[in-house]
């Protein structure tokens, strides 16, 4: 799969994520609103869970670092192959692997069934996405033409601006840009007092900012417009925003006064026709929520802050458990990835491309490939024996073979960490990345891991310097046709180090292997999914063809996964290069 596949895919687990967290989280807020019955009054509750449900979303789509997961990845690859096997018998609709791009020129004959529905999946919701914001958008400007169609009311002692309107609609406040207030002419026939109290629900909207707490219910619904769950939501929100005025306005007031407000709630229902629901305007008395604001007329309820507590703690622990457990929806670079890239170095002309060689990566001891570079260009390496540096107990020196003086044909053999090391810390931190900058060098990030400033000693090795197949071709093309800006000597050691065999066909191989692993769910490095890269270039005669092999295990190996894509690149080597 390419970068782009991979994001429709996690784009369209995402979704399905969202649909089964609104699930939970409507399920939740029934759950509180039998137990706290205060809770339906309350708008930061409804808020809350269309938060909830779209961080469900955008945590599926950028998935946490595997170390904060609890379950283990989807292998998107495993699941493709095992699901073509059970769609390809005679009479069922065979959507079959299509073969991957093995030569320039050539195209994919077709796409996974996986990929397939993703690519469906996201032109369906681009597009349903565009038809919620027209409709967004109509809703607002026939509310905003009905404002212009009225005449403003002068001195009625409202902070916002006061419009009345011959329309059959209920007192609304437009906004939350330019806020104004829309009365009908039949309002005045309204009792004085039921008129002073229909009026101060609307201005209680306002002073309470609910137009802005509105405009964020119809941003995240239009965001997740196939969630109905989300729509469900939004529709609580604005209940809650009603009854929550209904509250403000009548607290401490005698009943005649209640009981004249409630009659007035009455009287609109029959007189109104509500606004488009989609725009950012309050107003209108609904059927089905006129039943319980005039119950808490004739009860007042308490403020319920009880309820938005218990609201916030039980939605938050529903977040963190989406933040732990959706990730096992998404695929991320636990994944096994692959790629086999050759390219012309005196054209860039791509000869062969297999697998995923978009994805960056830690480059591990392929870096040395740059190191090596720096440290002759600098000075500081002088030829392939010298300088030979002495080993210290207090070096990085997991493997066995590191812990003796090593000189730089030593070090780029056995990749010595230690002494790659020693040549960092004497270019220094500015020179480091001042030579990763030049080098175009993947995403040129040499700040290592957070909080620990160990970018000049350990961003190559699984930390913040990370590049693609792709970017390794580019960046060896540069070195073969010496456009690094670099002293000649640097080309020429460097080529002598990383010299491997001369094949029987005549082609001699210069390259680097490295060696890495990912997190695993303890923090730890996961063993069973390292990285094996084997990098370099091929020369015969006057044509020098440079290469990038990468491959991710999906099961622990004994040996080392760097000198493994090493050896199964140089037994197919041979063939490759004579097909080209």
């Amino acid at each position: 799969m390419s970068a782009l596949d991979l994001f429709l895919v996690r784009f369209m687990l995402a979704s399905a994520a969202s649909m089964a967290a609104g699930f939970v989280v409507w399920m939740l807020c029934l759950l509180l609103r039998r137990l706290l019955p205060a809770l339906a009054a309350q708008r930061t509750g409804w808020l809350l869970a269309q938060v909830t449900v779209v961080a469900a979303f955008v945590v599926a789509l950028i998935p946490p670092p595997q170390h904060a997961r609890l379950l283990p990845p989807v292998d998107l690859e495993a699941v493709d192959a095992a699901m073509a096997r059970y769609i390809e018998p005679a009479g069922q609709l065979a959507l079959k692997t299509a073969p991957a791009i093995t030569s320039a020129g050539d195209t994919e004959a077709g796409a996974s069934w996986m990929t397939v529905a993703a690519l469906a999946w996201f032109a369906v919701y681009a597009l349903g996405l565009a038809w919620h914001a027209l409709r967004w958008r109509r809703a607002q400007r026939l509310v905003d033409a009905l404002a212009a169609a009225g005449r403003h009311v002068a001195d009625c002692g409202s902070a916002v601006p006061v419009i009345e309107v011959d329309a059959p609609v209920s007192p609304m406040l437009l906004g939350p840009h330019r806020p104004r207030l829309l009365i009908p002419r039949h309002l005045r026939a309204f009792d004085p007092l039921q008129q002073h109290l229909i009026v101060e629900h609307e201005l209680t909207h306002w002073r309470r900012h609910d137009l802005h707490w509105m405009l964020a219910g119809v941003v995240l619904q239009t965001l997740l417009w196939f969630n109905p769950f989300m729509r469900w939501l939004r529709a609580s929100l604005l209940w809650a925003q009603e009854l929550g005025c209904d509250r403000d306005v009548l607290r401490g007031r005698p009943a005649a006064e209640r009981k004249a407000y409630a009659a007035a709630l009455l009287a609109q229902l029959k007189l109104q026709c509500v606004p488009g629901g989609m725009a950012l305007a309050f107003g209108g008395v609904h059927a089905e929520t006129v039943k319980a604001r005039i119950a808490q007329i004739r009860t007042p309820s308490a403020s319920g802050r009880a309820a938005r507590f218990a609201a916030a703690g039980m939605l938050a622990m529903a977040a963190l458990a989406s933040y732990a457990l959706q990730p096992a929806l998404a695929w991320h670079s636990g994944a096994a990835l692959h790629c086999l890239a050759l390219s012309d170095a005196a054209t860039g002309q791509a000869l062969l491309r297999q697998g995923q060689c978009n994805t960056r990566v830690t480059p591990a001891s392929t870096f040395n490939i740059a190191v090596s570079l720096m440290g002759y260009d600098s000075g500081i390496l002088k030829d392939e024996q010298t300088p030979r540096l002495p080993y210290h107990d207090s070096y990085a020196a997991w493997n066995p073979d590191w812990r003796t003086s090593t000189d730089p044909t030593e070090w780029i053999h056995k990749s010595v960490v230690w002494y790659a090391q020693q040549v960092t810390a004497q270019i220094g931190a500015a020179g480091f990345q001042r030579y990763v900058d030049g080098f175009g060098y993947g995403n040129r990030d040499v700040s290592g891991d957070p909080g620990q400033h160990n970018g000049l000693t350990m961003s190559w090795i699984g930390s913040s310097l990370q590049i693609s197949p792709e970017e390794q071709v580019a960046f060896l093309r540069r070195i073969v046709n010496r456009e690094l800006g670099l002293a000649p000597h640097a080309y020429d050691m460097t080529s002598r180090l990383l010299r491997v065999r001369t094949l029987a066909n005549g082609w001699t191989v210069y390259g680097k292997t490295g060696t890495g692993s990912p997190p695993g769910p303890d923090g730890k490095d996961d063993r069973s999914r390292a990285y094996g890269w084997f990098v370099g270039w091929a020369v015969k005669g006057n044509r020098t063809i440079v290469f990038a092999h990468f491959n991710q295990d999906r099961e622990e190996h004994e040996e080392a996964a760097g000198p493994r894509a090493r050896e199964a690149l140089l037994r197919e080597l041979p063939a490759r290069l004579d097909a080209l």
